[in-house]
C-alpha cells in the first residue's frame, strides 16, 4: 500500500512522503522517537502514525498472499513475452541498432549527458515516435512527459511531430497503398494532443506524481511511454540529507520499475552530469551517485567526440556495450552525418 491511502490526515500524509516515506514497507523498521524528530511531530502522533500503518500492513500483506502465488510465471512464458515486445525507435537507425531495436518497453531506462548534447531533444522525439501506428511498427500509444526543469517546447515537439508524418508517408508511399487515409488519420495537432504534461515544480510534487501514475495509467491504459526531465533537478537542489536522499530516490526507482512491468510500458528518465573524483583526477559522471546507477535497467550516456554527438551503452543486461553516432536536425534525432556541428535547433 502507498503512503497516500493511508487513513490519516492529509498534512500527515504530505510530511510522511515529504520525508521519503512513500510506502508502507519504509516505514516498518523506524521507532516512533526517530519518526517523531524527522517529521517534526510528536512523540504520541508519531506512535498513532505507526500504529496505523502496521494496520495496514498487515490487512495487505494477508490480501497479498493469494496475488502473490497466482503471479507466477515460468521462465519459458518470460522468454516469450520479452520476444513479443515491440520497442520505442528513437528515429536514428544507428542507435535502435546498438539498443536491440529501440527504447524497451517494461523496462527503465536512464539517459544522461551534459548540457546541449540533446536529452531533452531524445525525450521529446521518443514521446512521439510512442505513437506511431501499429501498421508502421510502432505502439499506437500514448506519453507522459513529467518536466522538472521546463524544458520541454511545445513547439519543437510540433515540428518533431510534423517529420515524424512525414516520415511516415514516405514509407506508405514506396511500401503501401492506403497513403491517403493515414496521412487523414494523423495530423501534429493528434500527436501533440496525445502527450500528458505535467509540470514538477518540487521534489515533493514529482514522488506525489509518480505515487500518483498507477491510477493516472489505469485510467488512459493507452499509455505507452512515461518520460522524466530530468529525474536528478529537485534531488540536487533541495536536499542536505543524503540518506534520506537515497532513500527517496530508492522509492520512487522501484514505483516506476513496477509501473514499467505492471502496464507494458517504457520509462525513460533523463539525467544531468556531475563531477567525481576518480584516482586523483576529476571526471564527468551521471548525478545522483552510485546508488543511483542500480536503479534502472539500462544506462545510456550521451557524450560529444568533436563535434558529433555519441551514444554509449553504459550498462545493461541484455545489451552488449556499444557505441553510436547520433545527430540533433531539424526534423528531430536522426542519424550522424559528417556535417553535424555543435548547433542549438531552437
Amino acid at each position: 500500500m502507498e503512503i497516500w491511502r493511508l487513513p490519516i490526515s492529509a498534512s500527515q500524509r504530505g510530511k510522511l512522503i515529504s520525508a521519503g516515506y512513500t510506502s508502507l514497507s519504509s516505514l516498518s523498521s523506524i521507532s516512533s522517537s526517530d519518526l517523531a524528530r524527522e517529521l517534526k511531530v510528536s512523540d504520541s502522533e508519531a506512535l498513532d502514525i505507526l500504529k496505523v500503518a502496521s494496520r495496514s500492513r498487515g490487512l495487505e500483506i494477508s490480501n497479498a498472499n493469494c496475488s502473490m502465488v497466482e503471479g507466477a510465471q515460468n521462465a519459458w512464458d518470460m522468454l516469450r513475452d520479452e520476444e513479443s515486445l515491440v520497442h520505442i525507435t528513437t528515429s536514428s537507425a544507428d542507435l535502435d541498432n546498438i539498443l536491440g531495436g529501440g527504447i524497451h518497453c517494461k523496462e527503465v531506462t536512464e539517459i544522461g549527458g551534459v548540457p546541449g548534447i540533446g536529452k531533452t531533444q531524445l525525450g521529446i522525439q521518443i514521446a512521439i515516435n510512442a505513437q506511431i501506428p501499429g501498421d508502421f511498427g510502432g505502439l499506437g500509444g500514448k506519453a507522459i512527459y513529467i518536466d522538472t526543469e521546463g524544458s520541454f517546447m511545445v513547439e519543437r515537439a510540433f515540428q518533431i511531430a510534423e517529420a515524424c508524418i512525414e516520415d511516415m508517408s514516405e514509407y506508405n508511399r514506396f511500401l503501401r497503398k492506403d497513403f491517403h487515409a493515414c496521412e487523414i488519420r494523423m495530423q501534429p495537432n493528434d500527436i501533440l494532443e496525445n502527450i500528458f504534461y505535467f509540470r514538477i515544480c518540487s521534489y515533493t510534487e514529482q514522488i506525489a506524481l509518480i505515487n500518483y501514475l498507477d491510477k493516472f495509467i489505469s485510467e488512459h491504459k493507452d499509455v505507452k511511454l512515461v518520460v522524466v526531465d530530468s529525474v536528478t533537478f529537485h534531488f540536487r537542489q533541495d536536499f542536505d540529507d543524503m540518506a534520506l536522499r537515497t532513500r527517496v530516490l530508492s522509492g520512487m526507482a522501484l514505483k516506476l520499475m513496477k509501473l514499467a512491468k505492471k502496464f507494458s510500458l517504457a520509462v525513460v528518465l533523463l539525467n544531468q552530469v556531475t563531477t567525481k573524483h576518480t584516482e586523483g583526477s576529476f571526471q564527468l559522471s551521471l548525478a545522483l551517485g552510485d546508488s543511483w546507477s542500480h536503479a534502472c535497467t539500462n544506462r545510456i550516456v550521451l557524450y560529444w567526440n568533436g563535434n558529433e554527438r555519441y551514444a554509449y551503452i553504459d550498462k545493461s543486461p541484455s545489451l552488449r556495450s556499444a557505441s553510436a553516432a547520433y545527430s540533433v536536425t531539424a526534423r528531430g534525432i536522426r542519424n550522424s552525418s559528417s556535417s553535424c556541428k555543435r548547433i542549438k535547433m531552437m
